[in-house]
Formats: C-alpha cells, sequence, structure tokens
C-alpha cells in the first residue's frame, strides 16, 4: 500500500468553493471537512449545479414544490456549517450532461469566487463494488467542474465573454474529489463530525430513516480513518495545481 497522506491542505487557505449536483450532496460528501475548513478560517461558498426536482417517491409532490423545499433544506444545512453564498445554477435534476454551458457557468462562479481549493465530485463512475455507483448528475458536475478549474477558469481566451462580465481569470492552488477509490489525503474531522451529521439531517426531504442514516455515516467515516490511525476521517483526491 503506497504511504498515506494526511492533513496536507494548502496554506494559506482563505476561500473554498464546494461544486455539487443537489441539494445535500456536499453535505453527504464533505459536511465535516466543510465544517473544518470553516473553524479554521476560511470563506465557503455553494455552487448547486441542478434544482434537485426530482429526488422523491412522492406522487403528490411536484418538482417545482420540490426544488423549493430543498432550496430552503440546502439554506438551512449551509447555514449550521458556516457556509457562506449558495448559488443554484437550476439545470433539471437527472438529466445534466458536462457541456460547455455548464463549464461556462461553473467558469463564471470560479472567476466571482475566486477560491484557493475547490471541493468537486468525482467524475469517474466507480467499479470497485461501492453501491453507490455514480449519479450521471453527480459525474457530469465532476467533469464540468475539473475542466473548468484547469483549464478554463486561469485561461484568459476561455469563454471571452466572461471577460466582459468584468471577470478576469482565475487559478485555483488545490482540488479535493470526493469519493474516489484511490484517495490520497485524509483529514480528521472528529472534532466536526456532530456538526456535520446535524447538517444532513436538515435535507428533511432526502432522508426517511435519521437513524440509519447516522450509523452508516459513523461506520463510513470510521472505516476511512482506520488505516491511517484516525477516529473519524473524511478521503479524498488531493490535486495541487501548480
Amino acid at each position: 500500500m503506497p504511504d498515506l497522506e494526511r492533513e496536507q491542505l494548502i496554506q494559506p487557505l482563505d476561500r473554498a468553493l464546494v461544486i455539487f449536483s443537489h441539494p445535500d450532496d456536499a453535505e453527504f460528501g464533505a459536511a465535516a471537512t466543510i465544517a473544518h475548513l470553516v473553524a479554521a478560517g476560511a470563506r465557503v461558498d455553494y455552487v448547486v449545479t441542478t434544482d434537485g426536482g426530482k429526488g422523491t417517491d412522492d406522487p403528490a409532490v411536484t418538482s417545482a414544490q420540490l426544488t423549493a423545499t430543498r432550496e430552503a433544506e440546502q439554506r438551512a444545512a449551509a447555514d449550521l456549517l458556516g457556509v457562506s453564498e449558495i448559488v443554484h445554477l437550476g439545470y433539471p435534476d437527472g438529466y445534466l450532461t458536462p457541456t460547455l454551458d455548464l463549464r461556462r457557468d461553473i467558469v463564471r462562479q470560479i472567476r466571482r469566487f475566486r477560491p484557493d481549493l475547490v471541493i468537486a465530485q468525482n467524475p469517474v463512475r466507480r467499479q470497485d463494488g461501492n453501491p453507490f455507483v455514480g449519479h450521471p448528475d453527480h459525474l457530469a458536475t465532476g467533469e464540468a467542474t475539473l475542466a473548468a478549474v484547469y483549464p478554463a477558469a486561469r485561461d484568459r481566451l476561455n469563454f471571452p465573454e466572461l471577460l466582459e462580465e468584468g471577470l478576469e481569470p482565475w487559478k485555483v492552488r488545490q482540488v479535493l474529489v470526493t469519493g474516489v477509490e484511490h484517495p490520497n489525503l485524509f483529514l480528521d474531522v472528529s472534532a466536526t463530525f456532530e456538526l456535520g451529521l446535524q447538517a444532513i439531517f436538515a435535507h428533511v426531504s432526502q432522508i426517511a430513516d435519521r437513524a440509519a442514516v447516522e450509523q452508516r455515516m459513523r461506520e463510513r467515516t470510521a472505516e476511512i480513518g482506520e488505516p491511517v490511525g484516525l477516529p473519524l476521517a473524511h478521503a479524498f483526491l488531493s490535486i495541487v495545481i501548480d
């Protein structure tokens, strides 16, 4: 087994941007890490690519109603974690593809927020037996985000219309990719796990059994931390951009 890295976040780290597909993805994927970043003094903002309007089995709920509910739940969860701004891009839930329009919209937010760190979803469908095989919206958001970080947000001639909006190029220094098969960065989230759990519970419309969710999250973070001697941990693929 290769050497496992621990707690190697870039410094200084003043601003982080978390880019994900649906309301609740950030919390299920990285809530305790987000709380850790805020506690360390970083400003954290969110970009949500889809409207989240299809995540229900209730035949009485319309897509518009669910979208409104999930936006409110996302704000409540973000408030618990100390997240500042949330940008909802509003693409239809379930139909997302990594188009140039999506890439441009993410570049716009990267250039506007100018983060040192981006937390992104995994653009690769896992084939290691993990039961979460990969929602297509997650894959599309991950691919568009990485393409936005490099090279589009950095290079002036990509999306020149953004220059007309006053958005100058920006170079992200580090990306943390969630849900990967082979992580190389492990963060101790023992101090912020409980807060992260409460943020997950803010997504009431998406949680049928709180006890089962809590058990799963505790078991998962304990399993991640065990190989590197941490009681509770999150794991990422860390990409430091030269």
